[in-house]
């Protein structure tokens, strides 16, 4: 299972969103590369970073932070108003490992299929965010009438390799992960899952770890917030996953 550290990108700063919201906002540093190095000398491989700007806006907005980051040398899992096939191409000629495409996928099979088979389907995740069980688009700000877990099996079927499941409830309240419904996701799919969402302590990560015990699609967690607020150690949670 991998940890997946969190930089979400706004006005070029690194921030947290509450539940997605954007006027609920907390900066924690001025360039987003710092977190991005302090995660590389903690032992990660990879990091999740979210352009908000784009999220909102419709198109990238931070492409140069992200060429930062990629200088770490981190594999970076990137998302943020990714809704052509240009702007995916420049995130990943920009240093983006894998990137990560939302609304557009939740509206567009089509589209999905087009990228997969350009860029392959491991360098394609879906994002799904959901709540209550519908997909969210546009930064979470529109509720769709998808249901999350149908779009799940879609995209997999089309070559989709990754899932990157959020609970919008949970996301940045630091109230542990909707185990509930991220286990009917896990069983909706044959993609592998990235979980996002509510991580507040290390129990969290000890039951997602024996969850993909028995889900061997569950690829690995997303932490943010509980990193920046010290409620969480990143080598720990780093131990955890590979046990």
């Amino acid at each position: 299972m991998t940890i997946y550290p969190a930089i979400d990108i706004r006005g070029g700063n690194c921030v947290r969103l509450r539940q997605g919201a954007a006027d609920a906002a907390t900066k924690y540093f001025e360039d987003p590369a710092d977190p991005a190095k302090a995660f590389a000398r903690d032992g990660s491989a990879w990091i999740h970073v979210v352009d908000l700007d784009g999220a909102f806006g419709g198109e990238p907005r931070n492409i140069a932070a992200l060429r930062r980051i990629a200088e770490t040398g981190l594999k970076i899992q990137f998302g943020g108003g990714l809704r052509t096939t240009e702007n995916v191409r420049a995130a990943l000629e920009a240093g983006a490992a894998r990137v990560v495409v939302g609304t557009k996928a939740a509206q567009d099979d089509a589209f999905v299929a087009e990228l997969v088979e350009t860029f392959g389907g491991e360098k394609i995740a879906v994002g799904i965010d959901a709540k209550d069980g519908f997909v969210a688009v546009r930064g979470w700000v529109d509720v769709t009438a998808r249901r999350a877990t149908e779009l799940a099996g879609t995209v997999a079927a089309l070559g989709v390799k990754t899932v990157v499941y959020t609970d919008i409830a949970t996301d940045g309240m630091l109230s542990g992960p909707n185990f509930a419904a991220l286990e009917k996701m896990l069983e909706s799919t044959g993609a592998g899952v990235v979980a996002s969402g509510g991580v507040s302590r290390r129990e969290d990560v000890l039951r997602l770890r024996e969850l993909a015990g028995t889900h061997a699609n569950l690829d690995g967690v997303i932490v943010g917030k509980a990193l920046y607020e010290k409620r969480v150690s990143l080598p720990d949670l780093l131990a955890i996953a590979a046990s």
